[in-house]
Formats: structure tokens, sequence, C-alpha cells
């Protein structure tokens, strides 16, 4: 890594990487294919939330960034971030703030299989703004996306239709330990992320808050009436990939100031959504499951 934090790369690398691999298992504890399906069964929400997270989020942040007049090492890194969304830690959050849990791991598993095609595209036209040369190719971008996501994922949904009723014995234990995993990580990344976002700047800092508020906007719009998909698709729109971001850092070589923006975007984007999804738990605690909102 270009930038190395008071917490050992190592070791921060090993956290994440076993984080996601129990999140995304758990998760796949939690729901059925039929459900999955059912997702897809009346297209244009999902459409929507695809439309939210892929498009129109690097659209409007890309704008941000010139707007704010940031140095074109921030634009990059902040937009490098733009252009990766599936965040796999998304779908715990959204869960945890009254999301549709079969919804939002259709999304999860519908970006995760796009973005092998739109980052690629997405950088070609970045190329074209920012007079760059970046390049990632997809079988790598492939691999990240099914070691880390898919796989734990489908062994998770395995495991429901091997074990049945007998997962539920284990299944708050697997919950506890990815809720344990995610505090520290999360803890971890921020102590690892503070020198980089300082250094990011003030004005870098406001961009992310206002490109993650508007983000979180957009979903929440295009989320429809419906209170859980509306919850869902703002968080996920909000969220960004780290894992892929520095992955296509890494891969062109990436300066210093590039990668402190995309650590910088995402240690602010995390806490700018906190309240939002700290106020949409409120709201899925005190209505009806199906209530709109």
């Amino acid at each position: 890594m270009p930038i190395e934090g008071p917490v050992p790369g190592a070791i921060l690398s090993w956290l994440a990487t076993s984080t996601v691999l129990v999140v995304m298992f758990h998760l796949g504890t939690m729901v059925v294919p039929s459900q999955l399906r059912a997702a897809w069964r009346s297209p244009a929400p999902m459409l929507k939330a695809l439309f939210s997270s892929v498009v129109a989020v690097p659209v409007v942040v890309v704008f941000v960034a010139r707007a704010f007049e940031l140095p074109r090492a921030a634009q990059v890194g902040i937009v490098l971030m733009a252009i990766c969304p599936g965040a796999p830690m998304a779908v715990k959050r959204a869960l945890g703030a009254g999301a549709d849990a079969a919804f939002a791991l259709a999304l999860q598993v519908s970006i995760a299989f796009l973005v092998v095609i739109t980052v690629p595209l997405s950088i070609a036209v970045l190329n074209e703004v920012y007079a760059g040369s970046a390049f990632v190719e997809p079988w790598r971008l492939a691999l990240q996306v099914f070691a880390g996501q898919l796989l734990p994922l489908a062994l998770g949904m395995a495991s429901r239709a091997a074990l049945g009723p007998r997962l539920h014995d284990v299944e708050p234990l697997i919950g506890g330990v990815a809720a344990v995993l995610l505090l520290v990580l999360a803890g971890l990344a921020l102590v690892d992320a503070w020198e980089p976002v300082r250094g990011a700047g003030l004005r870098v800092g406001l961009a992310v808050a206002v490109a993650t508020l508007c983000a979180l906007a957009i979903g929440h719009f295009l989320g429809g009436p419906e209170a859980s998909l509306r919850t869902t698709v703002a968080v996920a729109s909000a969220a960004r990939n780290l894992g892929l971001a520095l992955v296509v850092a890494i891969a062109n070589k990436a300066s210093p100031a590039i990668i402190a923006a995309v650590l910088a975007y995402f240690a602010i984007s995390a806490l700018t959504a906190t309240p939002y999804v700290a106020f949409r738990r409120s709201r899925a605690g005190a209505r009806p499951a199906r209530e709109t909102a």
C-alpha cells in the first residue's frame, strides 16, 4: 500500500477480508433463492436502484468534485470511489436500518455482477475527462467480487438449504461474530485513515460529505414509496466499495494523494451517512413492516 497508517496494513487487510467473508456468509444464511428471484419479479424498483448506485451517484460525484475545485489527485480519488458501488458492509448496515433483506441482497448480487463491466467502462470515460491512462483488468475485479462476496454468500445460502432449522442454533453466533468484526474493523479503519483524512483537507471533507448526502437523497427518492426499499436504495447508493477502489488504485500505482482521497471518502462518507441510518432505524422500529414513508 502507498500509505501505511498506525495499524499494520497486513493486519487491517486480513481483518477486512475476514469481516467481509463472515458478513456475506451470515447474510447468505438469511435468504433463500426464491426470495432473490422475487426481488426481480417486478424489475422497476431494482432497475431504479441499479441506476442510482451505478449511474446517478458517479455522475453527481464528478460534478461535486469539480464544483469544489479540488486538486486533481483528490478529484481522481473521490471519483474512483464513486464508480465502485456494492460495498458488502452496506447490506448489513441497511438491514439494521430496516431495509428489505431479500431486495438488499438481490441488489448486492446484481451490483457485484455489474461492476465487472461498469468499472472498466467508467475508467475509460474518466480517462477522457481527466486525460489519464488508468485501466483495470475485468478478470481481477471478477476474482475479487467472486471470492469476497459471491462465494461466501452462496455458501451461506447453501448452508441454510442443507441444515434448515438446525442452522437457527448457530445463526445468532455467526451474527454476533459478524457484528464484533464490523465494530473492530470500523474502529481500526478510522484510526488508520485519520492521517490521510486530515491531510486531505477541509474542502475534500466537505465535498465527500456533500456527495454522500446527494447519494442518500437520490437513493431515497428513487427507492419509491415503500419505506424498506427506500432505505435499501439510499444506503446502497451512498456506500462505495473500498476494496474495489483500492484494487484499481494499486493496479495503476496511484499516488499517495489519490489513496488519501479514497480513504477520506471511505471514512467521511460512513460518518455522514450515520444520522440517516439512525433515523431510518428509528422509523423502522416505530412502524409496521410494510408501512410507507
